[in-house]
């Protein structure tokens, strides 16, 4: 072996030495880079998961701090697509726009070792120091497979360490060997490139390092049998979402009753605690009531990133994957495309970045075309909000309750929308010549770590509670100044005839009065087709900041409407002018028709601005948005009509 003596490496902006992490998909390569750095990058047991580059620092035994960069999954340094484009640049000492790392920490799975030292070949012919990373070794052991780990260091030539499931005493050994980077050995002969001359050098090293292949899992096939079952699998899929959706209303809704009595409590003791009028309003409307609104849907958003978290954890996800293959395919895509778009049930926008992964230009663009229109979590809080207003709790067809039924069917007509979408912008882009290949490896299921599910709801969690305290916030402050200015004189309230004693009476003729009201009265005609008068005019014109302000909005007008009672104000609303003066406003075809707008509309300003970053024009994002808000209005129109047809 020769050996890389470049203690003086070439120091980073930061001051300090990278170290570059490299390995194909599902490789344990971002797992690794959580436990070195104590970030918490997304991690996932399918391809696409990673699908930038993350920094993070980490310690090192000897005192210094080393820069420690996680790149998307590649499967060769051949790229096809954008994400594997940006570790071949990263790699590419000549590619002068890209800083080249000091080191590689390269990822290989024990249970598929010759495949990954295939794409390790690749790695090594970059000319950078390199430490080889055995992951999976419990699950290779488990499975009756063997590796002689010294014996492999000797035959790749390279320092090999074994890391599994971020254990302390292995990253130990790994954070060692990364403070003698300076003494790390090379290959005296590095692998060959001729494809034939690979092959026989990775079955060499194979049997240098007396590498027995695991076994098969007897569990993991039986289970597949049926869980990959074009017909039996797919079934049980849908199952299992329809499922989960009852468990949302059943299990949250107790949980949203204790959260929403602690605001309104909360809101009456401002009221009746802060003796200035305008202030009381403020802090029981605007922060309380405008944010707490939203917050009551905590219960629902764990519930939803809990099923994702038990489904990626087992090893289902996977499959999921594998099984929308076939689905995509009807829409001229392939399985990474349901990565993306699964990815967006979250929220669009890493929906939207996922896209990388794709090896075709025209197969993203059409993905990022249908991945707003995914149900993501923003929508959750609207959804269970008007269905609570359009279905009683305990209508229920035995164990079915109809909420939860809806709320399923919300989810499947956004999944058949994004399809739809990607169907039409295919075409209208052009049909694919080469079709390029999917590859996935299928993990052996096994038991969700604890440690991670309540992780990965937690940062769901967190990101939502940060939503809440800065654009939500934000903006249910600007809409109660909207909603209460300009400000209205005893004067004029007694001369229009309004009792100024009667608290309910002021509130409504400031609200009628306002700034805001103008706005709603102002695109009434485009609206008012759809069922919605100037004051849901109000609520949808400001989930342009974000979809969960409708709930805040909604609140706020209430409370403004009968300070007393804005629970009962919002029930009790009714059409104040035109051919159904009088009649509810929120009758079951506007409530009905809400939803239906609200799965189509593209009201996400970051999401426009993530489309306009990934295409690098406005052409697809102004495109989405008015298509979109064509198709939210005529289906929107349609359900009204529909329902109150039937109704």
């Amino acid at each position: 072996m020769s050996h890389n003596h470049h203690g003086g490496a070439t120091a980073t902006a930061t001051g300090l030495r990278r170290f570059a992490l490299v390995g194909s998909p599902n490789s344990g390569k971002t797992t690794l880079f959580n436990a070195l750095t104590g970030l918490r990058a997304k991690t996932g047991n399918y391809p696409g998961v990673t699908v930038s580059r993350y920094e993070g620092v980490t310690k090192l035994p000897d005192g210094d701090k080393a820069a420690v960069e996680d790149l998307p999954g590649a499967y060769s340094l051949d790229p096809i697509s954008p994400d594997e484009d940006i570790v071949a640049q990263v790699l590419d000492r000549d590619h002068h726009h890209v800083p080249t790392p000091d080191a590689l920490l390269v990822t290989l799975d024990a249970t598929s070792l010759q495949r990954s030292l295939g794409f390790l070949a690749h790695v090594l012919q970059a000319g950078l120091p390199v430490c080889v990373v055995l992951t999976f070794a419990d699950e290779h052991a488990r499975r009756r497979g063997s590796v002689d780990a010294q014996a492999l260091e000797r035959a790749l030539g390279v320092t090999v360490v074994t890391v599994t499931a971020g254990r302390p005493d292995e990253l130990a050994v790994l954070r060692d060997a990364m403070t003698r980077v300076g003494e790390w050995p090379a290959p005296v002969v590095p692998p060959p490139t001729d494809p034939e001359q690979v092959t026989a050098w990775i079955r060499s090293v194979l049997q240098r390092a007396e590498y027995t292949a695991a076994g098969t899992d007897t569990r993991t096939n039986r289970a597949d049998a049926v869980l990959l079952h074009p017909v039996w699998g797919t079934l049980i899929f849908f199952v299992t979402m329809f499922v989960f959706f009852q468990t949302v209303f059943t299990v949250a809704a107790p949980l949203q009753g204790w959260v929403e009595e602690g605001f309104a409590w909360l809101g009456e003791l401002a009221r009746e605690s802060i003796p200035i009028g305008w202030l009381s309003s403020f802090v029981a409307d605007a922060l309380i009531g405008g944010v707490g609104g939203v917050l009551v849907f905590i219960p629902q958003i764990a519930l939803l990133f809990i099923l994702i978290a038990l489904l990626e954890g087992s090893g289902y996800m996977s499959r999921a994957a594998f099984l929308m293959d076939r689905v995509m395919a009807s829409a001229g895509l392939e399985g990474r495309a349901f990565v993306a778009l699964l990815s967006s049930v979250a929220c669009a926008i890493p929906g939207i970045m996922a896209t990388r992964s794709l090896p075709s230009a025209k197969d993203r663009i059409a993905t990022m075309m249908g991945a707003p229109l995914m149900t993501c979590a923003a929508r959750l809080p609207v959804y269970v909000l008007l269905i609570g207003m359009l279905v009683p709790a305990d209508l229920r067809w035995g164990p079915i309750g109809l909420q939860g039924t809806i709320m399923f069917g919300l989810y499947l007509l956004g999944a058949v929308a994004a399809m739809t979408a990607a169907w039409v912008t295919k075409r209208l882009t052009g049909r694919r010549g080469v079709r390029m290949p999917f590859y996935m490896e299928m993990p052996s299921y096994r038991m969700p770590r604890l440690r991670s599910v309540v992780t990965s709801v937690w940062d769901a969690c967190k990101a939502f509670l940060r939503k809440v305290s800065t654009i939500i916030l934000l903006t249910t402050v600007v809409l109660w100044v909207a909603l209460n200015l300009p400000l209205q004189s005893t004067t004029s309230m007694e001369a229009a005839g309004v009792d100024t004693s009667d608290d309910a009476a002021v509130s409504s003729y400031v609200l009628e009065h306002s700034y805001a009201a103008s706005a709603g009265k102002a695109v009434e005609p485009v609206f008012e087709p759809l069922g919605f008068d100037w004051r849901v005019n109000i609520a949808v014109i400001s989930t342009f900041a974000a979809r969960e302000v409708f709930v805040a909005t909604l609140g706020q007008i209430a409370a403004a409407s009968d300070p007393e009672d804005p629970a009962g104000a919002l029930e009790q609303m009714t059409v104040d002018h035109g051919p159904n003066a009088g009649q509810p406003l929120f009758t079951p075809g506007t409530i009905a028709a809400l939803m239906i707008f609200f799965a189509f509309a593209l009201q996400c300003m970051s999401t426009i601005g993530t489309m306009r970053r990934e295409t690098g024009t406005w052409k697809w994002p102004v495109i989405a948005w008015t298509s979109y808000f064509a198709a939210a209005w005529v289906f929107a129109f349609l359900t009204k009509n529909l329902v109150e047809l039937f109704l």
